[in-house]
């Protein structure tokens, strides 16, 4: 959406803003930040983020594909077995859990809807791409899908570069 100030200047107006850490969003801007948050976050409460507040950020492409229950974001069953969870790891890819839990034996069980988010850092994003659909396709969660076109339009747009 786009509104016009006094002058007739186009200024866009903000619809939506995720920054919640449970959001693929933030997991993807996290995986990139080297700087420690707690100061950060810290500055944000008391209102001084203008006060020596250094961000650094890894210089490199984060993706994140979510894992989610079959019919998410309609009616999906809770309590599926992930299998495989323990196991599966790939260079530089993080499994942010949203909604899982442990069973006692050690098992590992989908609790809602958005269950994983498969986060992968890498030098380009075909690299990222690669790297966390390597870790995706290490888990038996027949139950669970996720989108296979995540990143598709940097892949394409930076492969013609």
């Amino acid at each position: 959406m786009i509104r016009k100030d006094a002058s007739g200047t186009p200024v866009p107006i903000l619809l939506e803003y995720n920054v919640r850490f449970g959001d693929p969003e933030c997991q993807t801007l996290m995986a990139r930040l080297t700087s420690d948050p707690l100061p950060i976050l810290l500055a944000a409460a008391k209102g001084r983020l203008d006060e020596n507040v250094a961000l650094e950020w890894r210089n490199e492409t984060a993706l994140c594909v979510v894992m989610a229950a079959r019919g998410y974001p309609g009616d999906f069953v809770k309590g599926t077995s992930i299998g495989g969870l323990n196991n599966a790891a790939a260079p530089d890819v993080t499994i942010f859990h949203a909604a899982t839990a442990r069973d006692p034996d050690g098992t590992w069980r989908a609790t809602g809807g958005r269950v994983l988010g498969i986060t992968a850092v890498a030098p380009s994003p075909a690299e990222a791409q690669r790297a966390a659909y390597l870790v995706v396709d290490q888990l038996d969660w027949p139950e669970g899908f996720c989108r296979r076109d995540i990143g598709w339009r940097a892949v394409k747009q930076t492969s013609h570069s």
